[in-house]
């Protein structure tokens, strides 16, 4: 099939969207699909067979667009509607594929053209407006949950990311097939032994020091605030401890560092910045206990399923965001307070039943969740899509 895809996202940015979109394309062309990807003026060109990349314009004034919903998008949106309805009125296309608010543009050119439309649903958009800190503007929520409805009604088949989103589309009662597809393939590689020593040195810590590592954007669900208070009363313990935060944008990371700061923790606290998803295993390698301290929100962070691969112990909050993977066979959940969170950093790295959490991990990352079961739903997809 050739398919016309729209992606309201920089394409190709090392974040959660992004990286979905990613191997979802991987996934298809690999099934011997062609994509035609609609996206933003913004982000890296990707040189895969049977992807061509074609950008919107870009507006005046804008340079950038950072996660989450916001008036940049609104600019933005509209030229990457122009281009889409461009490409579908010039080129034949098999079936229309949108993801997140692109969907909204994917329904009425797939209604156009005659064909079938696959809504991929990678959060929900009335969610986003509380989750981004538009929780005040009720009628701007309430139009998110319009356009989201009808988004999924005018669709032939919609992909969910995890579980609670699954909830979110069957209680609409609509009769439109859902497929999970957890995000596991866009997570990143798993990390190779050894590779995390030449990170050690590189931030200046021994083999012997404790490494407490967080990887992921430094958004205000994170629950960044959390993960510091517990960081201080971890190192209570265990004094030569060390949390090494990777990501962040620079003023988030600065803000964070202040943060940190305040507290009397900057010892104990290492920031690096964004790095290259290239780089994320040897960390990964490098550390000794794993954190999402998520606080807010439904969604699986993306980390978590590249958290599983290491086989390192994962310390998570037990909240539906976390549990819909996670369990206490295959992690360390604690409630969602400095207090619950630091007990499990601690056993994380002194119980030796740690290592047996972090094995199960391993094999549930190489089962239920490995890159040919990827492949696999995203072919049943595009099945359900075509019957």
């Amino acid at each position: 099939m050739h398919i016309l895809m729209i992606a309201p996202e920089p394409f190709f940015e090392p974040r959660g969207t992004p990286f979905s979109e990613f191997h979802r394309i991987r996934a298809l062309t690999s099934l011997g699909h062609t994509v035609d990807l609609v996206t933003y003026p913004f982000g890296k060109d990707v040189n895969m067979p049977g992807l061509r990349i074609v950008r919107s314009l870009k507006p005046p004034f804008v340079s950038r667009v950072g996660i989450g919903p916001s008036w940049a998008k609104v600019p933005l949106d509209t030229l990457l509607s122009l281009t889409a309805l461009r490409m579908a009125l010039t080129t034949k296309y098999d079936a229309i594929h949108s993801h997140e608010e692109g969907g909204a543009i994917g329904i009425v050119l797939a209604a156009l053209l005659g064909k079938p439309h696959l809504y991929d649903m990678h959060s929900s958009l009335p969610q986003q407006i509380t989750n981004f800190g538009y929780g005040n503007a009720k009628w701007l929520a309430s139009l998110f949950g319009w356009v989201e409805r009808l988004m999924i009604k005018r669709s032939q088949v919609v992909i969910v990311i995890c579980e609670d989103l699954e909830d979110t589309v069957k209680a609409l009662d609509l009769p439109v097939p859902t497929i999970l597809i957890e995000n596991a393939a866009g997570s990143g590689a798993e990390p190779s032994e050894g590779t995390g020593q030449a990170v050690r040195m590189s931030l200046g810590l021994s083999d012997e020091t404790p490494i407490v590592l967080y990887t992921g954007t430094f958004e205000a669900y994170q629950g960044l605030g959390l993960l510091f208070d517990a960081m201080g009363l971890v190192r209570k313990s265990l004094p030569d401890a060390r949390l090494v935060m990777v990501g962040g944008e620079p003023a988030q990371v600065e803000t964070a560092r202040q943060a940190v700061d305040t507290l009397g923790q900057s010892e104990g606290v290492i920031f690096t910045g964004q790095r290259p998803a290239e780089e994320i295993p040897a960390y990964l390698d490098a550390a000794n206990a794993l954190v999402s301290p998520r606080s807010s929100g439904t969604n699986t962070p993306l980390k978590i399923y590249q958290y599983l691969r290491s086989g390192r112990p994962i310390v998570a909050t037990r909240l539906r965001t976390h549990t819909q993977v996670l369990n206490d066979d295959v992690s360390i959940l604690t409630p969602a307070t400095a207090s619950g969170f630091a007990e499990g950093i601690v056993r994380a790295l002194t119980d030796p039943a740690a290592t047996d959490i972090g094995r199960r991990a391993r094999d549930l990352a190489n089962t239920k969740y490995s890159d040919e079961a990827f492949v696999e739903k995203t072919r049943r997809a595009y099945e359900v899509l075509l019957r």
